[in-house]
């Protein structure tokens, strides 16, 4: 059969990734789907880099290049960005080329004219390295378990932030030393904003919930809290109480409507999702046929995300035909959206109180006029910031922890920021 042709923007670590594996399972390819796949032109910002390209492959600066080219089949954007990649893609999908991204902020902010676009013409969107690197997440949510209704969703999706998490609870290392040394590995960027402020799981989570449910969870509307700055002490904490701390993304049905978001949260040591370490993500999906699945894989690097992207050049090269949301609909409906103020969950809450008779009494006093109910107490040690009080609460409205927290600082019984981390 004739080659796949291929228009490749960005020849960062995804994109070399891919012309590496391209050229390492070239007959394996054609094993698979009866063609080969040709790279013919590579989009880059800097003419005067070398780079190590396939026989037959030009370097262009110009995007009419990739998407005006008649003989190009497929579209491979792995710019990154928004408003660059939101034109590229447009235009090639308007002259009729498939498209594989691995853009999740794209598809997550402004995907529905894109979706639509490519259903008028005809052609694929593909975007399984849009989540969690070199886990087959999108597909296995597309098709695998299209017949189910899934009933929750639970991922670790964020490299950057699990690594983190993993050297404070293994190596006792502070925020900021591990931090800079996620740096130093590549794991985290100069500018690690997106990544430890939950924004890049937030993404991934729109994009999981539109395959998951065919509903659109505005990424505007997405409650979102990081891991800026969590401190070590909460860690050991955590850990005595014999739990995790991890960055998760979550979303469960809850009387029809979705309760969703990213947070911190403790998971006990037990489970399989809290023994992810490193770089890894985790999926753990809940389909009411099938019950739990649990997919584990690098949710990054070079290598992971291009077996991604490969994967749906191979989908296009079969001539699979196009299933863009994996729902007849390419634009969902909003979903129903549970308040976040009404979620229920069982809390840690830590709190530095000065060491003074009476102080937990005030405070259990603080929890018991919410309707909060504690299960848990410790109090141990003492540093500048004052004594440490740390509670596990069992299953409490947002609202209700929230109002009691900022009873007790009105009371003037907090000598430090409390924090306060749902338990999953």
């Amino acid at each position: 059969m004739k080659p796949l042709v291929i228009g490749m923007a960005g020849c960062g670590t995804v994109g070399s990734g891919l012309l590496r594996v391209l050229e390492e399972n070239r007959q394996w390819i054609v094993e698979r789907t009866g063609r080969a796949v040709q790279v013919k032109h590579v989009l880059v910002r800097d003419l005067s880099k070398p780079r190590d390209l396939p026989d037959g492959a030009s370097l262009t600066d110009d995007p009419a290049v990739l998407t005006d080219d008649p003989e190009v089949d497929v579209l491979v954007e792995l710019m990154g960005g928004i408003e660059k990649p939101r034109e590229l893609i447009r235009r090639a999908i308007e002259n009729g080329k498939h498209v594989v991204t691995a853009n999740k902020a794209l598809l997550a902010e402004d995907g529905f004219g894109l979706f639509r676009l490519a259903e008028e013409k005809g052609v694929g969107l593909y975007y399984e390295a849009s989540v969690a690197g070199g886990i087959p997440i999108v597909q296995t949510l597309k098709e695998s378990l299209a017949g189910n209704r899934i009933t929750s969703l639970v991922g670790i999706l964020n490299g950057t932030a699990n690594h983190i998490l993993s050297e404070m609870t293994s190596a006792g290392l502070d925020f900021e030393t591990a931090l800079a040394q996620a740096q130093e590995l590549g794991y985290a960027e100069a500018d690690p904003t997106l990544d430890i402020d939950g924004h890049d799981t937030a993404h991934k989570l729109v994009l999981l919930i539109r395959l998951a449910y065919g509903l659109e969870y505005p990424y505007a509307e997405m409650p979102v809290q990081g891991i800026r700055g969590i401190d070590r002490m909460d860690i050991e904490f955590a850990r005595e109480f014999g739990f995790r701390i991890k960055l998760l993304g979550q979303v469960r049905e809850v009387d029809g409507r979705l309760e969703a978001g990213v947070f911190p949260t403790l998971v006990r040591h037990t489970y399989l999702i809290a023994r992810v370490g490193g770089a890894y993500n985790a999926i753990r999906i809940e389909g009411n046929a099938v019950g739990p699945v649990f997919l584990h894989g690098q949710g990054a690097g070079s290598l992971p995300t291009a077996s991604s992207v490969l994967a749906d050049l191979m989908a296009v090269a079969r001539a699979t035909p196009p299933h863009n949301t994996g729902f007849q609909r390419q634009v969902p409906p909003k979903a129903s959206i549970l308040p976040p103020d009404d979620a229920v969950s069982a809390y840690y809450v830590r709190v530095m109180v000065p060491d003074h008779p009476g102080v937990l009494r005030d405070l259990a006093g603080a929890m018991a006029d919410h309707g909060i109910s504690i299960a848990q107490a410790i109090q141990k040690g003492q540093d500048k910031r004052g004594v440490p009080l740390v509670f596990m609460t069992h299953e409490a409205g947002a609202r209700a922890i929230r109002d009691a927290i900022e009873q007790i600082r009105q009371a003037g019984l907090l000598t430090a920021d409390p924090v306060c981390y749902r338990v999953l």
